[in-house]
């Protein structure tokens, strides 16, 4: 180390000086750029090396020179999973000593003796300088095509049915599939669909101690028929959701699952796990609140709990359950909600087996916590864009997420509305604002959704004025949409 001349900084792209992986999908190029110098007046010279996973041979390609001691090479990325690239640069000795002798020969110098140290050089028959290459190497994560370009289109099974009132199931959402793909969406985003809990349920537009009859919210996840690992027995079975996607599949349309961890007061996990909720001082389970708000029907987990191992293998084992029924695209719900080491974990260890699914995060907060999500592993996130109105804000805004470092890790995916988001410019700019707002949806960024029976008929009513809730909320009730 002592001896080397070669200083190597600054090198993009990279994340956190390298602590989290730059994004890219397959068949993408990956454009790296070093300073690289020495002391003096040497000439160096610089090469990209860069590998699939984190053994075997690197694969080198020269680095060509820009301006101010910069250097550029790109190399592409063509398997899933993890890549890793680093710089090595050296002292260039032999093109030193040329250059420096044709200086020399041209002040009319003797060079005899300049000419005995290039044969000496040339002899060696390799550059001679010591090799400087920047460790650790930088990694790349590469996904499937799909996680950079992809639309959504997001339904609740419950209200998939032709007759008002019914129930649907998944053979109704089958039913839909050609309408859906004829609108050119490759992702049909399906909330829940769990057993959904009795104890303190929801009825229409939130209110408490909904009646027998109310269907309840989909987020609240268990029942004595089961938790996050078992289906609403009115959807249907396990086979008839195994059809559901293989239908979709021949439509070009992937199936996308939310995984809320969450649970009702009628979750098995609340009888046979109470070490993973947290107790109020009366004996009580802490409900999940976010002041005023209040969500009587939801138990949050505590991540603190001193049986966090077995409550972190549990919840990654509920994503597992379902890559092993061929989902490969999550909606992760609130996920800022819950330590971000643990979904750093749980992403790693779903994506070692299966690179080829999808996280989307729904997180809807402060903007360095959304970053970290989509540092630490997340494929996709929700963005600020659904409050992004004016010309100067939408600038602004997408300027920021198209420059880097941002632009190296997190993809948006844009969405106008959502079931528990109808903004302002939707409530009164009648049918062109919904218009305006999926055309810029769809051509500012290349993934995006929409809540889409609501999208579709313009749905505009807030519960209260100043409200961003529905009136007659989907998340509350059953909604037959009239398309016609």
């Amino acid at each position: 180390m002592g001896r080397a001349r070669v200083i190597i900084e600054h090198i993009t792209p990279q994340v956190d000086c390298g602590r989290f992986p730059v994004k890219r999908v397959c068949g993408e190029a990956v454009t790296v750029e070093a300073d690289v110098f020495a002391d003096g007046h040497y000439i160096v010279d610089c090469a990209l090396l860069y590998r699939a996973g984190h053994t075997g041979n690197w694969h080198r390609v020269a680095m060509a020179p820009l301006a101010n001691d910069r250097w550029r090479a790109r190399f592409f990325v063509h398997e899933l999973g993890r890549y890793q690239f680093t710089v090595e640069a050296w002292v260039d000795h032999l093109a030193t000593w040329r250059r420096d002798i044709a200086k020399k020969e041209a002040a009319g110098q003797d060079t005899r003796v300049d000419r005995r140290r290039g044969a000496e050089l040339e002899r060696a028959g390799v550059d001679p300088g010591i090799v400087v290459r920047h460790e650790p190497p930088i990694e790349v994560e590469v996904d499937r095509e799909r996680a950079q370009f992809s639309t959504w289109y997001e339904m609740f099974p419950r209200s998939a049915a032709e007759r008002p009132h019914a129930h649907g199931t998944f053979a109704d959402c089958e039913a839909r599939l050609p309408y859906v793909a004829s609108m050119g969406f490759d992702v049909l985003y399906l909330p829940p669909i769990h057993p959904i809990g009795h104890a303190e349920r929801k009825g229409p537009n939130n209110v408490v101690g909904a009646s027998t009859e109310h269907v309840g919210s989909p987020w609240a996840i268990g029942a004595p028929a089961g938790g996050h690992k078992a289906i609403h027995p009115e959807l249907g079975t396990l086979d008839d959701f195994g059809r559901l996607l293989r239908k979709a599949g021949e439509h070009g349309i992937e199936i996308a699952l939310d995984i809320a961890f969450q649970c009702s007061p009628d979750h098995p996990y609340v009888r046979e796990h109470p070490e993973w909720f947290q107790k109020r001082p009366d004996g009580t389970i802490q409900y999940a609140e976010n002041p005023p708000k209040k969500y009587q029907d939801i138990y949050p987990f505590w991540f603190e709990t001193p049986a966090w191992r077995e409550l972190w293998e549990e919840l990654k084992s509920v994503v597992e359950f379902w890559t092993a029924q061929g989902v490969r695209i999550f909606r992760v719900d609130n996920p800022h909600t819950k330590p971000l080491p643990f979904w750093e974990w749980l992403i790693a260890d779903v994506k070692a087996k299966h690179p080829d699914v999808i996280f989307l995060s729904e997180a809807f907060t402060r903007p360095k916590v959304m970053q970290g999500l989509a540092k630490l592993g997340f494929s996709q996130s929700y963005t600020y864009f659904t409050w992004r109105n004016t010309k100067h804000e939408l600038i602004q805004y997408f300027s920021e997420l198209a420059a880097p470092p941002l632009c190296d890790f997190l993809r948006p995916n844009l969405w106008p509305n959502t079931p528990d988001i109808l903004p302002e410019y939707l409530q009164f700019g009648g049918r062109p604002a919904f218009m305006v707002r999926l055309i810029l949806a769809a051509t500012l960024g290349a993934n995006y959704g929409i809540y889409g029976p609501a999208f579709e008929l313009a749905e505009h009513e807030p519960r209260e004025p100043g409200s961003e809730e529905y009136l007659d909320s989907e998340k509350y009730e059953i909604r037959h949409w009239d398309r016609d």
